[in-house]
């Protein structure tokens, strides 16, 4: 476990109240196997970075993009501070050197611990928050979150990939997309699903999830790809 003076010296924030900084990095997982810790969870960091970061992100891009309508800024905003992105900044912090989780918790990767991460980075903005105010923690969101804003808007992040490919297959093939369940397998609360997209009758990709949502959106991703629509 690496030492948080350790990132407080990489993000050159040096905390007041160490407290707050290590409760950020507390996953509640971690207090089921040790009792006596003395501090709580993070979810109410979370809670509270959840609330500065939309503030924070929202004022700047309200103020940015005069012109821009409330819809194309929410959609922005939305891929600015989704899971992937908090845990792929998580993950560039490496935030995961100082989580305190249980035994379990620590050997889950993936998905688990992508939403632990985003997570973390939430509770980690909270506690910034309590400790420096908002003109410190706005800095860390502006130099860590509003730095992808560029990436976001060059690589259409804030449109999803059914969104994309729809938008696509109308544009150059005057076709929308269909999907369909090619095979379903599991039982009903681990269920798992393999989904084929359709221009007409082409099959151009399939794409596999624990939702129809998740496996749509990758069968969607695939076909992109497969067409090479940018």
């Amino acid at each position: 476990m690496a030492e948080l003076s350790q990132l407080e010296s990489t993000l050159k924030l040096p905390f007041k109240n160490k407290d707050l900084l290590q409760q950020a990095f507390v996953h509640r997982s971690y207090l089921n196997e040790n009792r006596d810790f003395h501090l709580q969870h993070n979810e109410r960091l979370e809670f509270l970075g959840d609330a500065v970061l939309e503030l924070v992100v929202t004022e700047y891009l309200y103020s940015k993009y005069p012109d821009k309508p409330e819809g194309e800024l929410t959609a922005w905003r939305a891929a600015l501070v989704n899971t992937k992105m908090l845990s792929s900044i998580g993950r560039e912090l490496n935030f995961s050197d100082y989580l305190l989780l249980s035994h379990g918790e620590a050997k889950e990767e993936g998905k688990a611990r992508d939403y632990i991460l985003a997570n973390t980075v939430e509770a980690f903005i909270g506690a910034l928050y309590l400790d420096q105010g908002l003109k410190n923690s706005g800095k860390f969101i502006t130099t860590y979150i509003l730095s992808k804003l560029a990436g976001v808007l060059e690589d259409e992040l804030f449109l999803d990939s059914k969104s994309r490919f729809q938008e696509l297959a109308q544009e150059k093939a005057a076709i929308t997309p269909t999907y369909t369940v090619l095979k379903e397998w599991g039982p009903d609360h681990a269920k798992h699903f393999h989904i084929g997209v359709y221009l007409d009758k082409e099959l151009v990709a399939n794409g596999e999830g624990s939702s129809k949502q998740e496996a749509e959106q990758n069968a969607a991703k695939n076909a992109l790809a497969e067409k090479n629509w940018k």
